[in-house]
């Protein structure tokens, strides 16, 4: 029987990751900041081990996959899904906002690879999936902090994919468009109307604010599902297929940033976000 262990199933995508794997059969070893087992909404708790695991808490990362073998025998996929969005204008960013950002989303993603990775060479086999988004391919305005820590999880991703390759040890990256499921385009939208301290950005921010509401308002209803479905995908198709993109609200962006040249993509790109000039 398979195993995977899933940071940041206590809700979105980690949630329902964790039940898809459960209902096909597979241990889950969900792990969260604050375990909360009937965040899951399991009642058979038999093939389930919810234990703790903080990104920023490298003796808890080892500490849940340690639990995990020793629960299950061994692990066979990790889903790296846990991490957050930071917005705004970089300008009015704190130092100490922009760390915490890379803190969980890029080097806590690289101690939770780090620590599987003695487990997974000792069976010559074992799949690393990371939950990228399209921002890690499109530079979103004001997720630039966001975007910069998701552009290092892609090319972060990609080199150990070769690294690994040899062992038996593939690298999987998910790049989700929105997911109104998750409410992350609206709090976008809200971040992005709303806290800006700096009066100069304003009319920006005010018209970032109404694209991305309308954004949210026109993602795909079964994105989390899609989502979801490309992950055991990745952790079943037995390909060495690196990136997987569910989601079709960001396809013609990345169609256009990967398949078209950079003058045909920036024109795109300026017609959806250029902002009058703040004067």
């Amino acid at each position: 029987m398979n195993t995977i262990l899933i940071t940041g199933a206590s809700s979105g995508f980690g949630k329902e990751a964790a039940r898809s794997f459960l209902d096909a059969g597979w241990n889950v070893i969900a792990t969260m900041r604050t375990p909360n087992p009937a965040a899951l909404g399991v009642t058979d708790a038999a093939r389930v081990l919810v234990t703790r695991l903080d990104l920023e808490d490298s003796a808890s990362i080892d500490a849940a996959i340690a639990a995990g073998i020793a629960a299950f025998g061994g692990i066979d996929v990790v889903l790296n899904n846990a991490g957050y969005g930071l917005f705004g204008m970089f300008e009015a960013t704190a130092r100490s906002a922009i760390e915490k950002q890379f803190a969980t989303n890029v080097f806590g993603t690289m101690d939770v690879c780090r620590a599987i990775l003695p487990h997974f060479r000792s069976r010559r086999a074992g799949t690393i999936i990371n939950v990228s988004s399209g921002a890690g391919v499109i530079g979103f305005p004001m997720a630039s902090l966001y975007s910069a820590s998701k552009f290092a999880l892609e090319g972060f991703s990609e080199s150990l994919s070769w690294e690994l390759a040899a062992l038996g040890i593939k690298v999987k990256i998910i790049e989700p468009g929105g997911a109104p499921q998750t409410g992350f385009m609206a709090r976008v939208g809200a971040e992005a109307a709303g806290a800006n301290p700096i009066a100069d950005y304003g009319p920006f921010a005010e018209h970032m604010g109404q694209l991305y509401a309308g954004m949210g308002a026109a993602a795909d209803p079964d994105a989390v599902n899609k989502v979801v479905a490309a992950i055991v995908a990745a952790a079943t198709d037995g390909t060495s297929q690196l990136r997987y993109t569910p989601t079709s609200d960001i396809l013609p962006l990345l169609d256009a940033r990967r398949g078209t040249s950079e003058a045909h993509y920036r024109a795109l790109t300026t017609g959806m976000f250029a902002a009058p000039s703040a004067g």
